[in-house]
C-alpha cells in the first residue's frame, strides 16, 4: 500500500494581541507504517556459542545471563563487546580521581570563562 503525501495546509492563527499570523498546520504524527502493529524486537537469535561457558543458545537473554559472573563456572564477570554494544549498562571499575588536578583544571576553565576567552561574538 502507497500512502499519498498530503499538501501542507496554510491557515491563519489569532495572537490575541490584535496580531494574526498565516503559518503551516501541524498534522498529527501518524505510525511508522501501514501495519496494525507495534514494532517488536524478539528475544530470539541465531544458534550462538557462549565463550563463557561453551554452551549454543538460541535466547538473548539466556546468552547475556551467562555473561555475569554467577551465570558460568569461572565465576566472572564478561562484557559483551559487538555491535549491539550497551556502554550505559557496562561497568567502569574503580576509578581514582586526582582532586588537585581536577580543581587545577576547574579553575583554568573558570579563569578562561571570566576573560571571556574561546567565546565567538
Amino acid at each position: 500500500m502507497t500512502r499519498i503525501a498530503a499538501q501542507p495546509q496554510y491557515v491563519w492563527f489569532d495572537l490575541g494581541n490584535g496580531r494574526k499570523v498565516f503559518r503551516r498546520l501541524s498534522l498529527p504524527v501518524v505510525g511508522r507504517s501501514d501495519l496494525p502493529c507495534p514494532m517488536v524486537i524478539s528475544d530470539g537469535i541465531e544458534p550462538t556459542e557462549s565463550m563463557a561457558d561453551g554452551q549454543v543458545y538460541t535466547s538473548k537473554t539466556a546468552l547475556r545471563r551467562t555473561y555475569r559472573a554467577d551465570g558460568n563456572p569461572q565465576g566472572r564477570e564478561y562484557v559483551e563487546v559487538g555491535n549491539d554494544q550497551r556502554p550505559h549498562e557496562q561497568k567502569r571499575g574503580n576509578v581514582v580521581r586526582d582532586q588537585r588536578k581536577s580543581s587545577e583544571i576547574i579553575q583554568k576553565a573558570m579563569a578562561t570563562a571570566d576573560r571571556s576567552e574561546g567565546t565567538q561574538v
